[in-house]
């Protein structure tokens, strides 16, 4: 049995798996808050794109169209939802593309539960003889190409200015609390956060924000 001086508990000692009368250890991620001065960002919900695909019967393509200008219209009008559109097939192809890119998981659920989505699916089933379903999320949905894009000029601009708020913002609160650190564990934390940042929180956000500008006449 474990035996320790006065006034030391066994069961103090046990929780921080030091000997009788140790210093409790601190974890390494306990020491970086505090000397970041606060506690590090909680990732957020990542956007999802969903792409659909339907190889569509020759005598259905006016059809299809028409259904899928509706459905996408209904889609977008979803909360949550950041852009719908059709991408048409080649000449010598019948298989569309229906793209929904949603803010994240909860949103893209509540679209695909919906009474409207349900009933749309019914009225196309006739129209197809093929449907394949591609799901991407987070970081990656950003740079996978929208089937009716804007000038990618914009999103540089728009990526450009994010990642110099975010390192402006490391900078002048994080950078301060880290002199001691070698330069290479700095950059780390930089690179770090501002692709959690990016990703998870902000990019999410200018993309809404800034949707009409990003796709002019979509």
């Amino acid at each position: 049995m474990l035996t320790c001086p006065h006034g030391v508990s066994p069961l103090t000692t046990g929780m921080t798996g030091g000997a009788c009368g140790a210093e409790p250890r601190v974890s390494v991620p306990l020491r970086l808050r505090a000397l970041v001065g606060a506690d590090l960002p909680t990732p957020a919900a990542e956007p999802v794109t969903v792409t659909v695909a339907r190889v569509v019967r020759p005598d259905q393509r006016a059809a299809f169209e028409r259904w899928a200008e509706d459905v996408l219209q209904v889609a977008a009008g979803f909360p949550g939802n950041l852009g719908a559109s059709l991408l048409h097939p080649g000449p010598d192809s019948s298989e569309y593309h229906l793209v929904y890119r949603f803010v994240d998981d909860a949103s893209l659920a509540a679209w695909e539960r919906s009474s409207a989505r349900r009933s749309a699916l019914a009225h196309v089933e006739p129209m197809v003889d093929d449907v394949r379903y591609q799901r991407i999320s987070g970081l990656e949905s950003f740079f996978t190409r929208s089937p009716k894009p804007g000038p990618r000029w914009r999103m540089t601009v728009l990526t450009i200015a994010a990642v110099f708020a975010i390192t402006s913002l490391f900078q002048q609160v994080v950078t301060p609390h880290l002199g001691s650190w070698p330069l290479e564990l700095r950059l780390a934390l930089s690179a770090t956060l501002v692709v959690l940042l990016l990703g998870n929180l902000v990019m999410p956000a200018l993309t809404r924000l800034f949707a009409r500008w990003l796709h002019p006449g979509h």
